[in-house]
């Protein structure tokens, strides 16, 4: 059996953990700049407000109905992603966690008898609550895409299932799949749910029922047949081991307001190389391909505004490096092969590519062997960094003031990662 563990509006629970009196208030949490809704609580949803709409049009609701609302909190998210997948780690053997996303796992339950799974179930959720504070529902059956079928039924109703559904039965499963429409199927999205519709497939149990030959030739080959095995309860997704090394490493952000500036966009540019530098030497490896790209802002025909089309340029470096003044120097001159006076922009980003283990690059037969001395300096760097925070140590090129920087004016503490904004408890 395999189960998913999934946090319970996980952004929101976050930040009701170090404020106690928020538990049964409406939260919300917005996303990058404060621009759209990401997380909403069980109370916020009751409330009407709606997932992924613009701040500016809930906000007239939001204030009404006294929702609570923050910015993005990625340091204090990430803290607590980790604790929940590690106390996971702790309570189930090697090698049964999954980590699918910030706010989800899957695990492998092999070990636990049948008749035994919800009791267990109901452990984990119970250790995980009482050891991080983050509520958490479980689902639970034969496949990775039954199990969140089962998930999101947990979820549906919590009341009725503590948060906890297992599928263990050719009943419950066919009960499960009659209740989840088509459109809820995990990898089963918006323009396939309308496709599937037309051939009156509405509910993922209509859909199990096809034969294979329609699913490959109308569900994209293999994919689909995958996808109708697993709702058949037989595993064709298996379980992945956790990636340890990146292939492609990149930092990309919405600026947090109109940049017409090159310098700006520059300092951007070099801030974004040194946290990708810092990721790379984290896993002790070096890259030889920088990619840079700007999006500027665009006028459509309505006078409205949106996101042109990424302009971008890449170069291969002559050696692999890690070092971020090695990686930065190219990296401002894409920029200006890239930038165009009078245009507005948005967005910018680094992607660092053809990634080798620092300790096997590649020298060049030719040329003298030049010795690593940038190796101890990032190292030391990075430990300053690490342990003041705040880019104490940084390089001249990604600026001072960054004016440009995304926008989190309702930002909560990072309580778990800074110690001067530790919680006070009076």
């Amino acid at each position: 059996m395999i189960g998913i563990i999934d946090c319970n509006s996980f952004y929101c629970s976050c930040e009701r953990l170090f404020l106690p009196a928020l538990q049964d208030a409406p939260v919300v949490v917005l996303s990058n700049n404060d621009g759209c809704i990401v997380s909403r609580s069980d109370e916020a949803k009751q409330a009407g407000v709606a997932m992924g709409v613009p701040y500016f049009q809930a906000k007239q609701l939001i204030e009404q109905k006294g929702i609570h609302t923050f910015s993005s909190n990625y340091n204090l998210y990430g803290d607590l992603s980790w604790r929940v997948m590690e106390t996971l780690r702790q309570l189930l053997p090697a090698g049964a966690v999954e980590v699918y996303s910030v706010d989800e796992c899957f695990i492998t339950l092999d070990h636990i008898a049948q008749e035994q799974l919800a009791a267990f179930s109901l452990h984990l959720k119970d250790t995980v609550e009482q050891w991080t504070g983050i509520k958490v529902s479980i689902g639970v059956a034969p496949t990775k895409v039954l199990s969140k079928v089962a998930n999101r039924l947990a979820k549906k109703n919590k009341v009725a299932t503590n948060c906890i559904l297992v599928l263990d039965t050719a009943e419950t499963i066919a009960n499960a799949l009659q209740q989840t429409a088509v459109e809820d199927i995990w990898g089963v999205g918006r323009q396939y749910a309308e496709k599937l519709r037309k051939y009156n497939i509405n509910t993922a149990f209509d859909l199990r029922g096809m034969p294979a030959t329609w699913v490959q030739k109308n569900m994209g080959g293999i994919v689909g047949e995958r996808l109708l095995r697993e709702l058949n309860g037989i595993k064709s997704i298996e379980m992945k081991d956790p990636l340890l090394n990146k292939k492609m490493i990149a930092t990309t952000r919405m600026f947090g307001k109109n940049v017409t500036s090159k310098e700006h966009i520059k300092e951007a540019i070099a801030t974004y190389i040194t946290r990708a530098a810092e990721k790379l030497r984290r896993q002790q490896s070096a890259a030889s391909v920088i990619y840079v790209f700007v999006v500027p802002k665009q006028e459509n025909n309505g006078g409205k505004f949106r996101h042109g089309n990424s302009v971008g340029g890449y170069i291969h470096l002559p050696l692999a490096t890690a070092a971020t003044n090695e990686l930065i120097k190219p990296a401002v001159e894409l920029v200006d092969q890239l930038f165009e006076d009078g245009c507005v922009y948005k967005k910018a980003g680094v992607i660092l590519s053809s990634i080798v283990p620092d300790e096997s690059v590649q020298g060049n037969l030719f040329a003298q062997k030049v010795p690593q001395q940038n190796r101890l300096l990032m190292s030391t760097i990075d430990n300053i960094n690490f342990a003041m925070r705040n880019d104490m140590i940084q390089f001249a090129t990604a600026g001072t003031q960054r004016n440009w920087k995304m926008r989190q004016e309702l930002r909560s503490p990072r309580y778990t990662s800074r110690w001067e904004e530790l919680c006070n408890v009076r």
